[in-house]
C-alpha cells in the first residue's frame, strides 16, 4: 500500500495496482482552465487536504463526439470538459532504488480530437520493462489553439502548447517521488502529438523539460499567423463579440465556443486543412519549428523519427471519389509550405489512391525527412517506416495512419477487440521488437538493442529501419530515394 501513497506538492495522492503496474489515473497537473482562466496560459494545480484518490481517469478535453465510445473509454468515464488538464502514470510493480526513465506520451487527434485515456496509450506493459510511463491531456480545438494572443492580456495563443509544458514541468518536479528520473524524460507522440512535439523542440518555454523526442507519423506543422487570425475574427463573428469586447468569450457557455468552432469548419469546407494547430507567434513559438530547429534551437536532443508506409489510406479510402484537383491544390498548400503545388499534385494520378499516395507523401514522409535532416546537424537521429500488414482482417491490408501505436504501447489485445481478430505470432514479435527500440532509446539514447543493430540516419546513407516488411526489421539506406528527388529533398 505505502508503494501506492505518493505525496506530490499539492497533496498526497492514493493510486492502484493494475494489469501488473502501479497507477495513478486523473492527477490535476494545472487548475481548470475555465472562466476567467479560459483561454490563458494554465496555472499550477491547487493543493487538496487527506489522501486523494488517483484511480479514475480524468475528463477528456472538451472535443466533437462521444471520446468513451471512440477511444475505448471506461463507460462510467466522465464526459468531456473543461476541467481537463490531468495526466496518468504508470509504474513497475516493484519500485526500483534507481530512478527510471519516463516515457512522457502526447496523444493526437489533429489538435481537436483525443485524450490520454485512450486504451491504446494504457502504458502496464511498457512500464513492466523498467520506465515509468505518462500520458497527458491537452486543451484541444478552440480552447487550445484559437489565435488569441493579439486580444491582449489575459489571452494567449497556442495554449495546448503551453498546457503539455505545464505538464512536463509539473513532471520534472513530481515525477521522483514515483522513482521516475527528471534527467531521462523522453516525450513521444503520434500525429498531432508528434506535431506538438516538433512545436516544443523550438519553444524557448519547454528547453530543457525533455532529453530525447520520438515522433511518429508528424513533424513541423503550423498555421500561418495570418490564416489563424482570420479563423479566430470568423468565430469571434459568428459568436456576435466585437474585439473590444473580447472578455465575453470568457463568460460564455462554452458549448457556444464549440458550435461555432464547428460551423466555422462547415463554412469552409471541412477540407483537409486544419483550423486548429500551432501558430507562429512572439511570446510562445517565435520561430517556425523547422527553422528554428535547423538553427539549433534543439541542440543535442536526440530524435527518433518515422512514417507508416500507407499514411494516407486513413483518410482517402481507395474506392472513393478523389477530391477536385483544385481542391487537391489548395490543401497541400494550406497544409505544407509550397507555395505553387499545382504541378506536383497532377504528378499523382488523380484518383482516390493518387490523393491518398500525394498524402502520405508530402504531409507525413516530406515532413519527417526533412525534421530528421535539420536535426541531424545538432543531435543524433534515427529514422524508422512502419509497412506492417496482416490478412487476418481487410483493415489491416495497409499500413495506414495510427496503426504503429499499439505495437509502440504493446497493446495489441486493443486492435483485436476492435477488429473482432486474431493476430498472429509475427505481429507479436514486432510489437516485442519495437518495444525494445523505444525503450532503449528512452533508456540509454539510441534504439539498439541486442536483436536489433539500427544505424543512425545522416547523408549520404539515410538508414531507415522498415518494420513489418520481412521476418525481422532491416535497415534500408534511402528506402525512397526516387521519391525523395522528386520532392526535392
Amino acid at each position: 500500500m505505502d508503494d501506492l501513497r505518493i505525496k506530490t506538492s499539492s497533496g498526497w495522492l492514493e493510486g492502484r495496482a493494475e494489469n501488473g503496474a502501479r497507477t495513478w489515473k486523473g492527477i490535476p497537473y494545472a487548475r481548470p482552465p475555465a472562466g476567467e482562466r479560459r483561454f490563458a496560459a494554465p496555472e499550477r494545480p491547487a493543493s487538496w487536504e487527506g489522501l486523494r484518490p488517483a484511480k479514475t481517469f480524468g475528463p477528456p478535453c472538451l472535443q466533437p463526439g462521444e471520446p468513451a465510445e471512440k477511444y475505448g473509454l471506461p463507460a462510467d468515464a466522465p464526459p468531456p470538459g473543461e476541467d481537463c488538464l490531468y495526466l496518468n502514470i504508470w509504474a513497475p510493480a516493484k519500485r526500483t532504488k534507481k530512478p527510471l526513465p519516463v516515457m512522457v506520451w502526447i496523444h493526437g487527434g489533429a489538435f481537436v480530437t483525443g485524450t490520454g485515456a485512450d486504451s491504446a496509450y494504457d502504458g502496464a506493459c511498457l512500464a513492466r520493462q523498467g520506465v515509468i510511463a505518462v500520458t497527458v491531456n491537452y486543451r484541444l480545438g478552440p480552447f487550445g489553439f484559437l489565435h488569441l494572443a493579439p486580444l491582449g492580456e489575459g489571452f494567449v495563443s497556442n495554449a495546448g502548447l503551453l498546457d503539455q509544458i505545464s505538464a512536463l514541468n509539473w513532471i520534472r518536479a513530481e515525477i521522483a517521488a514515483f522513482g521516475g528520473d527528471p534527467a531521462q524524460v523522453t516525450v513521444f507522440g503520434e500525429s498531432a502529438g508528434a506535431m506538438s512535439i516538433a512545436a516544443l523542440l523550438a519553444m524557448p518555454g519547454a528547453k530543457g523539460l525533455f532529453a530525447r523526442a520520438i515522433l511518429q507519423s508528424g513533424a513541423a506543422q503550423t498555421l500561418p499567423a495570418e490564416q489563424a487570425e482570420q479563423v479566430a475574427a470568423g468565430i469571434l463573428l459568428l459568436l456576435g463579440i466585437e474585439r473590444s469586447d473580447a472578455h465575453l468569450l470568457k463568460e460564455l457557455p462554452a458549448s457556444a465556443i464549440m458550435q461555432a468552432a464547428e460551423e466555422m469548419g462547415r463554412m469552409l469546407g471541412g477540407g483537409p486543412a486544419m483550423l486548429f494547430q500551432p501558430v507562429v507567434e512572439a511570446a510562445t513559438l517565435p520561430v517556425e519549428p523547422l527553422e528554428a530547429v535547423r538553427a539549433g534551437a534543439a541542440s543535442g536532443v536526440s530524435l527518433l523519427v518515422g512514417t507508416n508506409r500507407d499514411e494516407g489510406e486513413y483518410f482517402i479510402r481507395p474506392g472513393a471519389a478523389p477530391m477536385p484537383l483544385e481542391g487537391a491544390i489548395l490543401g497541400v498548400e494550406l497544409m505544407t509550405d509550397i507555395v505553387d503545388a499545382a504541378s506536383l499534385v497532377r504528378s499523382y494520378p488523380h484518383t482516390a489512391q493518387g490523393q491518398a499516395d500525394l498524402m502520405t507523401d508530402l504531409f507525413f514522409w516530406r515532413a519527417a525527412v526533412r525534421l530528421a535532416h535539420a536535426q541531424a546537424r545538432h543531435a543524433p537521429v534515427w529514422m524508422y517506416r512502419f509497412d506492417w500488414t496482416s490478412a487476418v482482417h481487410p483493415s489491416l491490408a495497409r499500413a495506414v495512419h495510427t496503426r504503429e501505436i499499439v505495437f509502440v504501447f504493446g497493446n495489441l489485445q486493443v486492435l483485436e477487440r476492435q477488429l473482432g481478430a486474431t493476430l498472429g505470432p509475427d505481429a507479436w514479435r514486432l510489437a516485442g521488437e519495437m518495444q525494445a527500440a523505444w525503450l532503449a532509446f528512452a533508456k540509454a539514447g539510441s534504439p539498439d538493442t541486442a536483436k536489433l543493430a539500427w544505424p543512425a540516419y545522416g547523408e549520404p546513407e539515410r538508414m531507415t529501419m522498415i518494420f513489418g516488411a520481412a521476418d525481422a526489421p532491416e535497415a534500408v539506406s534511402d528506402p525512397a530515394a526516387g521519391k525523395r528527388a522528386q520532392l526535392g529533398l
